[in-house]
């Protein structure tokens, strides 16, 4: 007979203790799709043209202004190849609003400058500009591979990629060796390795035909020249990202986790877009935003914070004749976005009955931000309610969570974006280990259980 603990107490579970075999086995079988997913992805250009490959294979058709939708109509509209939006029609009009789930593909990673090419000591090296909340002795002495889109002065527009095959060479930022780190080893982490000093090993054979300077400099724009036809100037217009060059693999002798770069947030990424892809007729529109530039605080014409959002719903309204803002006051968003996991390791910074856990499920957060929950959405004890209920009803293991100790720090989301919108949102993803290192480890079962809960959002 159940006591009054039982009764009375909140009591978490390890998803592990609770779930069925049923259950288990689909966790697996989504997480061989998740971590092709992170293979595919390295950068938001490639995330958004493996998700729109995803969809087309689901049915999705390009979205254009005007078009004539129906019930079970699957639309997506790419915008300028570095965030989506992606939306199956539902049964109700557009007025009664929309289930929303929203989450970010870029990730924090090391720029080229635009002027990046230098040579000093007969090596060839790129100036970098860091991109998102990094440590930067991170991304010491580890493969990088890099990514670049170029508009060359003819306009035409090309892709480079470095390092992604086996057979390609990968770059690196070297690190000082412990004989002779007496003098850095005494300054702290955040002084030791500064912003200028992440500079790319790019080459070191001089040019045999050059005499002088910039010999190995020019070795390395004649390779770049002879195979994407760039010069130096062509950096001006380009868009060069280096990552960590690390395939997405099982971590832990049970193969509980999964280790990857990039995974805050491409975890809630693909979790909004396989659940949506799984999405036939739902009663409200469901809507998967896949945007950009969170890490740099949601800027910028692909951030979450620019009005192309309002564009593509606007759209999707007129052709309903309903008002963007009636449709907005009667939404739903998940901000969807990923939290720390309790670290046994730094225990220090959790406070435990307010922290989550490996293995507890995905993460409902009612408020993010920092010190007195500064730039924090702060969720409505109602929508936590209904958020607990749909979970509880769709078999979703769930569990509360913070970021850390009360003015330990913090963090924020695109969640107050959407608010702002007047559409009712919360915060929930998934627990992350080592969040914005070069490799960062999740559970296969708190992805999963992200997958079902933004599922669940979709078809409530």
């Amino acid at each position: 007979m159940p006591g009054k603990k039982d009764k009375l107490f909140y009591q978490q579970k390890n998803a592990y203790d609770t779930v069925s075999a049923e259950d288990k086995k689909a966790c697996e079988a989504y997480c061989e799709g998740y971590k092709k997913f992170l293979d595919s992805s390295k950068t938001e250009r490639l995330g958004v043209r493996y998700a729109i490959k995803l969809a087309e294979a689901k049915g999705f058709k390009p979205y254009a202004s005007g078009m004539e939708l129906r019930q079970g109509d699957k639309i997506y509209w790419n915008n300028r190849g570095k965030s989506l939006i992606l939306a199956v029609i539902g049964k109700k009009p557009l007025g009664e609003g929309v289930n929303i789930s929203a989450a970010h593909i870029d990730a924090p990673r090391i720029d080229l400058k635009q002027v990046p090419l230098y040579e000093d000591g007969e090596l060839a090296l790129f100036k970098t500009h860091y991109y998102g909340g990094i440590k930067k002795y991170q991304w010491l002495a580890v493969p990088l591979e890099l990514y670049g889109t170029v508009a060359l002065k003819s306009g035409e527009v090309v892709d480079v990629s470095i390092g992604a095959s086996p057979d390609e060479p990968q770059l690196v930022i070297t690190d000082l060796l412990p004989h002779l780190s007496a003098d850095q080893m005494k300054k702290s982490m955040a002084e030791a390795i500064t912003g200028e000093g992440l500079n790319i090993l790019a080459g070191s054979i001089p040019d045999a035909d050059t005499e002088g300077s910039d010999r190995v400099k020019i070795t390395v724009l004649e390779l770049l020249n002879q195979k994407y036809g760039m010069v130096e100037e062509d950096f001006l217009s380009a868009e060069f990202e280096a990552v960590p060059a690390y395939s997405a693999r099982d971590i832990g002798i049970d193969r509980s986790m999964i280790g990857s770069y990039g995974q805050d947030d491409r975890s809630c990424v693909y979790a909004g877009l396989a659940a949506l892809l799984d999405v036939e007729k739902p009663e409200k529109t469901a809507v998967c935003v896949i945007a950009d530039k969170e890490e740099i605080g949601s800027e910028g014409v692909s951030g979450m914070k620019s009005r192309s959002f309002e564009w593509f719903m606007e759209s999707l309204c007129a052709s309903n004749g309903v008002r963007l803002t009636e449709c907005f006051a009667n939404s739903f968003c998940l901000s969807a976005d990923v939290c720390n996991a309790f670290d046994p390791n730094y225990p220090e910074v959790s406070e435990k009955r307010n922290s989550a856990k490996v293995n507890y499920g995905t993460a409902i957060l009612k408020f993010t931000g920092s010190k007195g929950k500064s730039g924090s959405n702060d969720a409505s004890a109602e929508t936590v309610g209904r958020i607990r209920g749909l979970y509880e009803k769709n078999g979703v293991v769930w569990q509360m969570a913070e970021l850390g100790k009360v003015d330990q720090g913090g963090g924020g989301t695109v969640a107050m974006y959407m608010a702002q919108r007047n559409i009712e949102t919360i915060d929930g993803g998934v627990p992350v280990l080592s969040m914005h290192s070069p490799f960062e480890v999740v559970s296969k079962m708190d992805c999963y259980m992200t997958y079902k809960a933004i599922k669940a959002i979709y078809n409530s």
